[in-house]
């Protein structure tokens, strides 16, 4: 990725946009090692170790580091791992015994439908604490909403924020614990909030490119936060969507009955279902789901399969 003329990464930062199913990273590099802040899909592993391995050029990868542990975010981990038997794996705190127990239904792969390779942690990004990645110090914040344990990385000097899922150019990422039934827009609209008294100057988003108009973002994010705490039920047919088109993401391809099935068996979708939309029967309200996904142009239909679009 190039980033934009007008913005500034600190030396030896560089930012590879990845498209949606695998999220950014980003690459530290020095004169005598790297390191990389998230890690992708598991799918692309192979890509996110041939990608290190052109920057590395060589030099040991020192550290790898997560700002979550969605599975787009920490799903190349443990092909890093296998390929850099030396670096060190550092996680958010609040899922560690989670990590170190492998437990895939508290970290959410399973009830989302989706998979992550088992990796080791071998320290965590304490907020409050500054982690030092290939000879740049970060400072770490927490930052909950779209994951409850979610920090972010920020370089003072640079006033550069590697906000992952908080904050992107258009939003932020789906707010999981509120599709639970717990609340969680309050701690959106708090991160929001943490973002806006860094006063960073350039944005390394989880998704998305590089951008600058940080005050543009948290702007159109508090919008789209207002939105959704006024309405709910949008936010919770918006997450099963992102779901569904993840998966296809995933899948490129499938059989409607297929990819209803997965749907079905899936325990998110019925919790969202069950929580919020109870009043229509499971099949017709897939069925519509899958339809405003054709409409909008992020799935197509021919015959009886389903394509990414």
């Amino acid at each position: 990725m190039t980033t934009p003329l007008s913005l500034t990464l600190p030396a030896g930062v560089t930012v590879l946009e990845r498209g949606w199913l695998s999220s950014n990273m980003v690459l530290v590099t020095s004169g005598e090692e790297i390191a990389v802040v998230d890690t992708g899909y598991w799918t692309h592993s192979d890509q996110t170790v041939a990608l290190v391995a052109q920057a590395a050029q060589g030099r040991p990868l020192a550290a790898i580091a997560n700002t979550h542990l969605h599975s787009d975010h920490c799903g190349g981990n443990a092909a890093l791992q296998a390929a850099h038997r030396r670096s060190r794996t550092l996680i958010p705190p609040g899922q560690a015994q989670a990590v170190h127990q492998w437990d895939p239904a508290e970290l959410t792969y399973e009830p989302t439908g989706q998979h992550c390779p088992r990796f080791r942690a071998d320290g965590v990004l304490q907020p409050g604490a500054s982690v030092n990645l290939a000879g740049l110090d970060w400072q770490v914040h927490a930052a909950p909403g779209h994951d409850a344990h979610s920090v972010v990385l920020f370089h003072a000097e640079s006033r550069t924020l590697i906000s992952a899922d908080a904050l992107w150019e258009n939003g932020f990422g789906v707010v999981f614990q509120e599709l639970e039934g717990e609340r969680a827009f309050e701690a959106v609209g708090a991160t929001l909030d943490m973002i806006e008294r860094l006063r960073p100057s350039t944005v390394i988003p989880g998704h998305g490119k590089v951008f600058g108009d940080v005050d543009g973002a948290l702007s159109r994010a508090r919008s789209r936060l207002d939105a959704y705490q006024a309405c709910p039920d949008r936010h919770a047919a918006h997450a099963a969507k992102v779901l569904m088109k993840f998966k296809l993401l995933e899948l490129q391809q499938s059989s409607r009955a297929s990819f209803f099935h997965w749907i079905e068996a899936t325990p998110y979708f019925r919790m969202v279902h069950d929580r919020w939309f109870a009043h229509v029967e499971l099949q017709p309200w897939i069925s519509g789901l899958v339809d405003d996904l054709v409409r909008s142009g992020a799935a197509s239909k021919q015959g009886d399969q389903l394509a990414n679009c």
